[in-house]
């Protein structure tokens, strides 16, 4: 496949005026020592600030410089969507604009990608810049989470930094906070030939982070959500009639351990109280309700399922004609 470009930088960004001018001059510092013919797209994701007009004052006479500017905010993963709809770079790279990530890591990357030939490089913050309790210690929790969930073996799966082969961001949905998990979904995609880069990883320089702790529990239950789908999302039938069935067992030995023991005490002459007067009863009927309710939820989005499945796009690696 032929791409009109070697390299395609995606720079998602809210409120970043004061560090677009020094970003831009040291990325095309790099790019221009190295020879690659290379875009940036800025997605400006509804800031408030004069990041619009700045990115405007940039790209005046250089049709490198690309933007996409939101009506308001809607997040990362909005804005990393649809620059990855407008790269036309072999390599795509996306990275913070908060000169944190430094350009100087994207030619490595971009080798690892065309001559190593890896669909996802990563970058690893082996020495964050960050306060160690608000940010160190919770990224290494969650990032311990998300290798053990996903078997995606990354030491910083939330870095900005990270390069991707073109079809792969291509033939992944972005949506939602997934924006976190875009090693996972292009594993998912099958593309998994997936590695990590140490990076160089600098102090905020202007403004201030835009995220806090709760970053880091919608995180977990993203990725909570992310695996779910991906495990039981075209066999929710796995999941719902397991469950269902489990519970309407237990429901049921419990509720002929009842009718047994009544019997027993009733041949045996001994007083027994009334099977609806006992708690163990009424255990017994939620938990074959609840079996009953789950097992017909299984039904019910295993169709979904099956429907969804005929309208799917189905990710072809190569064909012969």
């Amino acid at each position: 496949m032929e791409y009109s470009k070697d390299l395609s930088i995606i720079i998602p960004l809210l409120n970043e005026e004061e560090s677009l001018g020094e970003l831009l001059a040291w990325i095309r510092s790099v790019m221009n020592r190295e020879g690659y013919d290379y875009e940036v797209i800025f997605v400006d994701d509804g800031s408030t600030d004069g990041s619009w007009k700045k990115i405007q004052e940039l790209s005046e006479g250089d049709p490198r410089i690309k933007g996409i500017s939101f009506r308001r905010n809607y997040g990362k993963s909005a804005a990393l969507y649809h620059g990855f709809a407008k790269a036309c770079g072999k390599v795509v790279v996306t990275m913070d604009a908060d000169l944190q990530d430094s350009p100087e890591e994207v030619p490595e990357m971009y080798r690892m990608i065309v001559e190593d030939g890896y669909d996802v490089v990563s970058g690893w913050k082996q020495h964050r810049q960050d306060n160690k309790l608000t940010k160190n210690l919770p990224s290494k929790l969650y990032n311990a989470t998300a290798r053990k969930i996903t078997g995606i073996k990354l030491h910083d799966m939330n870095c900005g930094l990270k390069a991707y082969r073109n079809e792969v961001v291509k033939n992944i949905e972005v949506y939602g906070e997934m924006h976190r998990y875009i090693p996972y979904l292009a594993k998912n995609a099958g593309f998994d030939k997936i590695t990590e880069k140490p990076v160089h990883h600098q102090k905020r320089k202007y403004g201030k982070s835009k995220f806090g702790l709760e970053r880091f529990v919608n995180g977990f239950l993203d990725l909570l959500s992310l695996w779910f789908l991906s495990t039981f999302g075209k066999k929710p039938m796995h999941f719902f009639g397991f469950s269902g069935l489990l519970m309407f067992l237990v429901g049921f030995i419990m509720t002929i351990w009842i009718i047994i023991a009544k019997l027993v005490h009733q041949a045996q002459g001994i007083r027994y109280r009334a099977v609806t007067d006992q708690p163990l009863f009424y255990l017994a009927l939620v938990a074959v309700m609840l079996g009953v309710i789950l097992f017909l939820s299984g039904f019910i989005c295993e169709m979904i399922s099956r429907t969804s499945q005929d309208r799917n796009k189905y990710n072809v690696k190569e064909t012969i004609d």
